[in-house]
């Protein structure tokens, strides 16, 4: 029966891996507890690994030390020897949980352990979990308590996406679950067989947990009633996954034509006005799909329900600002914007083009060195960090385009490059700063009268929460340019005079 049971899991990781088009190239990692589940199935990937030959995949067992136990040291050193024992590489991650008032031990060492295998996950690679048909039944249970629908209800899929690796940008990672179609009572008999050892975790039988409960509790007396009901469950949770796949195919083609981007950041943004005219139903449906697009959290549903009231009652001058856990939702305009919690914002030279100035102690100012200067002067770029929505803002040298006179900012030396200095033009050295107030006066390279910042900043699209973000180029107190807007007129590079251009970078949107 043991090896019956491993037979057919190592078919079934097999089909898997070549559903999803799997190489050697995409390393696996198995989330390994050394809990009765995983190890049976560290036991099957060894002896995988001994029928693909030819197909050398780099197998490592990763295990998270979470640090709640007395006993955590010696699991994770039970681990490591397991590992050994089966000739496979291991890593251990140890995590600090955020733990606090209403919040769940559970669910938040559950995000802690996924983040940390995230961070060494790159695209292509593949996590396997060992979940079973009795766990499934416990998901689908937990989602009925927590009043989801057809997405939730769906539970755990042998073959998903996984989202929120860091690095997947380029080829998604996979979480593969080969052991979901099992029993719990096929796993026990097949782990007994083999004499595999395995971890007893003493959380387990604490009933305060909501799995632990159901496990110990509930679906006893429900297999007792009906003894093939982890079956009928993931069948049911299988109609569920075919259900929400249609679903997902019509809501992409009902919100296509709602989305846009931000004319100044780029992100993606999406219609009031258009979601308006929905039905209820749909309303609710879209602005789901557009948060997940994001890959940030959703809000219950009547949170969700309450928030599409406000972002599509407002009024269309209403700066509208809504906060839950992990997730800002904003409404400028017509535009209603998604977003995780903005970071504070602040500079961080990326280059190290000789840079003096502590940006910790002024994040919100760099002062550009001579050494900086000069290498800007001889054509070499200069970039600086930004927070969230940009990655860097970039400096460069060009002859063509609105730009910033180099005689406005540069010393003396630059006569070599054919630029007329006065004194006077160097009494201070540049500047790179975060936030101007809205009164300041400013005339634009491509306007015949002055205006005040605060309408420049409405006419260039740019949401009031970004203006204290966008770098602005300063000297002696006077503007320069705006990064990603204008040049100020009395600043501007005539001519083929050589300048210098600030340019925006985006974060990677989808």
């Amino acid at each position: 029966m043991s090896h019956t049971l491993v037979d057919t899991l190592i078919l079934k990781l097999t089909a898997l891996l070549d559903q999803i088009g799997a190489t050697a190239d995409n390393h696996l990692w198995l989330g390994y507890s050394g809990g009765m589940d995983s190890e049976l199935l560290a036991y099957t990937l060894a002896r995988f690994r001994e029928t693909h030959p030819k197909t050398p995949y780099q197998i490592s067992l990763v295990h998270v030390h979470h640090g709640l136990s007395r006993n955590a040291d010696a699991w994770a050193a039970h681990c490591r020897q397991r590992a050994e024992h089966y000739g496979l590489n291991f890593v251990l991650r140890k995590v600090q949980l955020e733990l606090g008032p209403r919040v769940s031990i559970e669910a938040e060492a559950r995000r802690a352990r996924y983040q940390a295998i995230a961070e060494l996950l790159n695209p292509g690679d593949i996590l396997l979990t060992a979940h079973h048909q009795d766990d499934q039944l416990e998901t689908l249970l937990l989602a009925l308590k927590r009043g989801q629908g057809p997405k939730g209800l769906a539970a755990m899929g042998q073959a998903q996406h996984l989202a929120q690796t860091p690095r997947a940008e380029s080829a998604p990672c996979w979480q593969l679950r080969p052991m979901l179609d099992s029993s719990r009572a096929q796993i026990e008999q097949a782990v007994a067989s083999l004499e595999l050892p395995y971890i007893n975790d003493e959380s387990n039988q604490d009933t305060q947990y909501d799995r632990n409960f159901l496990r110990a509790e509930v679906i006893p007396v429900l297999k007792q009633r009906w003894p093939s009901i982890a079956t009928t469950a993931s069948r049911s949770a299988a109609l569920c996954a075919e259900q929400q796949l249609l679903l997902d195919e019509v809501s992409a083609e009902k919100l296509q034509p709602l989305l846009g981007r931000c004319r100044f950041s780029g992100v993606r943004v999406l219609d009031s006005a258009g979601l308006k005219v929905l039905s209820p139903q749909w309303q609710a449906q879209l602005l789901r799909q557009f948060i997940q697009m994001q890959r940030l959290p959703l809000p219950a549903q009547v949170q969700l329900q309450q928030a599409l009231a406000q972002l599509l009652d407002a009024r269309e001058d209403a700066q509208l600002e809504l906060s839950f856990k992990g997730l800002l939702l904003k409404r400028y305009g017509q535009q209603i914007y998604a977003m995780a919690p903005l970071p504070g914002a602040a500079f961080q030279l990326l280059d190290g083009a000789g840079a003096t100035e502590d940006l910790t102690a002024k994040p919100s100012k760099l002062t550009l060195s001579p050494k900086q200067l000069q290498a800007l002067s001889q054509g070499q770029s200069l970039s600086v960090g930004l927070a969230s929505p940009w990655q860097r803002l970039e400096l460069t040298l060009a002859d063509s385009g609105p730009r910033v006179a180099l005689a406005q900012v540069m010393a003396p030396q630059l006569a070599s490059l054919g630029a007329k200095v006065q004194p006077s033009d160097v009494a201070a050295a540049p500047e790179l700063v975060l936030g101007l107030k809205g009164s300041y006066r400013c005339q634009p390279h491509n306007r015949d009268k002055g205006r005040e910042l605060k309408k420049l900043w409405h006419e260039l699209g740019v949401p009031p929460w970004l203006r204290d973000r966008v770098p602005l180029l300063m000297q002696n107190g006077r503007l320069l340019a705006l990064a990603g807007g204008f040049v100020e007129r009395s600043a501007l590079a005539s001519g083929a005079e050589p300048g210098i251009v600030l340019k925006l970078v985006a974060e990677a949107t989808s």
